[in-house]
């Protein structure tokens, strides 16, 4: 077993911590050991730690195989900030430099090198690596490179190539959303069967989170949250381009700070507007997935899903890009059963196989009848992942507020009995409209002599509405993909089950207006930095009077912010008030080239501010 000692010694020395959190240390353990690893570790839980201080450690140069370009960026800008020697090779870098930074890799100068998996396949680059003495290679996002995941890249694919050409290296799997099933394929395709694997609980106590379903104008609910978190940085999820584009216009016309970012949009656009959302405090970011893996800023405080993900993986994942500071953040989603459908329209057009599609509805199914489901939302999440005996977290829409439910079971089967009279050719407003007895044209009056019409009169549309979609989410009920989807039997043994009575079907009552407006107020307490960070008066001001420094400093370096320092060490150098470098250098956050750089310009705004 290695001697953890220099591997603590090096966490504070160069990153200002003084000792690991939760599995770091036992996956740092294995790797200075030489042995391979599979680490499964939620995001915002320090993955990075467990490769970049066994890379410094090691002899040679720790290879980094990322999936993308911003990612690759920002933490080869922040090691470098901490005095690491670190280089990525993408795109973005020309021929001198990279020439430059494979001369030092092959001469021992680089502790840490990135590269994109198509990078790492390029003519001639796995023959030069042979060349060199590497510590270890660190496959990050390792999700991607498994069917069943939630963001698979054939292109990971190929990485199962790496333990033939470099048997001797320890390699290592990394990952934030693997299900059991997904755990099990990174580790056949990488050829990781004998690694030791450690994974954490998928808990993450600092995300508050509430799911509704949409309401008849989305984008006016859309503003209600971001107005209510106005100041705060906060990323919104859209499924599609142009309701990117429509989003970002109507939070721009309400005078708040949007942008929008897509693939569509140019490279060079793209990078701009990256920047300047990691680089201010208040901008919010209204995108695609395109704005995916990249974000590693450490103090988003919401993520809004305006459209729901396509599953429980890849909503952990975006709503875990909340908070990874470790402060609490905040994750909504607002879903429909056309979320639903668009979800299982793009996996029935993908070129996988039919066996990976049925998992990849399985798993939209699976999403949908957790959001609109009635038990806690962490809880729901930690046992899809598999862990067993979880508590609720007490803190989301579900604990805080839960939602009464009601047995909905005949009124399902008078639901599903009216599609099956209507010969399952139409869609949801005439079946709807069936049921209450609306015989407004010719084609409604066709259907006006069988026993199904007007069977709800006695329950309102919006109930109605409720128990299809209910339906629809649990799969009982199936929808077309045509412009005009119609209502179709999904499932014909539920079906069964039901007209039988042996499953019971419980729906939410409808949800309440006065709800929504205490959702609000209590997220708009703590709205301000300081307040959240529980410092007020002159420390307040202390605060603003750091970030400010931290702003204008970034800004001059060319990187976001967070990289010379987060929130919680800003905070940290307020409560400790230190009066010289020695004190300064034990507030947590603040490593050893930090201090040097920085430390007597910190020390100069502290004095001037107390």
């Amino acid at each position: 077993m290695a001697d953890l000692t220099a591997a603590r010694e090096t966490l504070q020395r160069v990153f200002g911590h003084s000792d690991f959190r939760g599995l770091q240390s036992d996956v740092i353990n294995e790797v200075l050991d030489g042995r391979d690893v599979m680490a499964v570790l939620p995001t915002g839980g320090g993955k990075s730690f467990c490769y970049q201080i066994p890379a410094i450690l090691r002899p040679g140069v720790g290879l980094v195989v990322s999936p993308l370009i911003a990612l690759m960026q920002d933490q080869v800008a922040a090691l470098r900030t901490a005095g690491v020697a670190a280089a990525r090779l993408d795109s973005t870098i020309d021929r001198e430099a990279r020439h430059h930074w494979l001369s030092a890799a092959r001469e021992g100068k680089l502790d840490l090198l990135y590269v994109s998996p198509e990078g790492l396949f390029a003519h001639g680059f796995l023959d030069f690596l042979e060349q060199c003495e590497i510590a270890l290679i660190a496959i990050d996002e390792a999700h991607c490179v498994s069917q069943w995941g939630h963001d698979f890249r054939p292109d990971y694919r190929a990485l199962g190539q790496l333990a033939g050409r470099f048997p001797n290296v320890p390699r290592m799997a990394v990952t934030a959303t693997a299900d059991l099933k997904t755990q099990a394929d990174i580790r056949a395709q990488l050829k990781l069967e004998h690694a030791q694997s450690f994974i954490a609980s998928f808990d993450r106590p600092n995300l508050v989170l509430s799911a509704e379903r949409k309401p008849a104008k989305t984008q006016d609910r859309i503003f209600d949250l971001v107005h209510a978190r106005r100041g705060k940085s906060g990323i919104i999820y859209a499924a599609t381009r142009d309701n990117v584009e429509k989003t970002a216009a109507n939070l721009q016309a309400q005078k708040i700070p949007a942008l929008a970012y897509h693939a569509g949009l140019d490279a060079g656009i793209r990078a701009e507007r990256q920047h300047r959302f990691q680089e201010e405090d208040d901008v919010v970011m209204v995108a695609t997935i395109a704005f995916g893996m990249g974000v590693d800023k450490p103090d988003v405080r919401y993520v809004i899903h305006a459209d729901s993900p396509k599953s429980i993986e890849a909503y952990w994942q975006e709503v875990g890009r909340g908070g990874r500071d470790g402060e609490m953040a905040e994750g909504f989603c607002i879903y429909s059963a056309t979320d639903l459908r668009r979800a299982i329209m793009f996996a029935n057009q993908g070129a996988a196989s039919d066996q990976v599609k049925a998992v990849q509805i399985k798993k939209a199914r699976q999403l949908f009848a957790f959001l609109d489901g009635l038990t806690c939302r962490r809880a729901g999440v930690r046992r899809y992942f598999g862990e067993e005996n979880v508590e609720p977290c007490g803190a989301c829409d579900v604990c805080t507020d839960p939602p009464i439910s009601i047995d909905a079971t005949e009124l399902a089967a008078k639901a599903i009995s009216a599609v099956m009279r209507m010969d399952q050719r139409f869609g949801r407003g005439r079946v709807v409209g069936h049921l209450l007895g609306k015989a407004n044209d010719e084609i409604d009056q066709r259907y006006a002599d069988r026993t199904t019409f007007g069977i709800g009169v006695d329950q309102p549309e919006a109930l109605w509405r409720n128990v299809i979609e209910h339906l629809l989410f649990e799969g009982v009920l199936s929808e077309g993909d045509d412009e005009r989807p119609t209502l179709s039997i999904g499932d014909e043994d539920a079906v069964r089950a039901i007209f039988k009575k042996e499953r019971v079907v419980r729906i939410r009552e409808a949800a309440k207006t006065a709800r929504r407006s205490k959702e609000d107020r209590r997220a708009t307490r703590g709205a301000k930095d300081a307040v959240r960070e529980g410092l007020k008066g002159e420390d307040a001001k202390l605060f603003d009077a750091l970030k400010s420094w931290r702003r204008e400093t970034a800004s001059a370096s060319a990187v976001p912010p967070y990289v010379i320092f987060h929130d919680a060490t800003l905070a940290g150098i307020v409560r400790a008030k230190p009066a010289d470098l020695a004190a300064l250098g034990r507030v947590p956050g603040i490593g050893e080239a930090k201090l040097k750089k920085y430390g007597n310009e910190v020390l100069a705004v502290v004095i001037a501010g107390v």
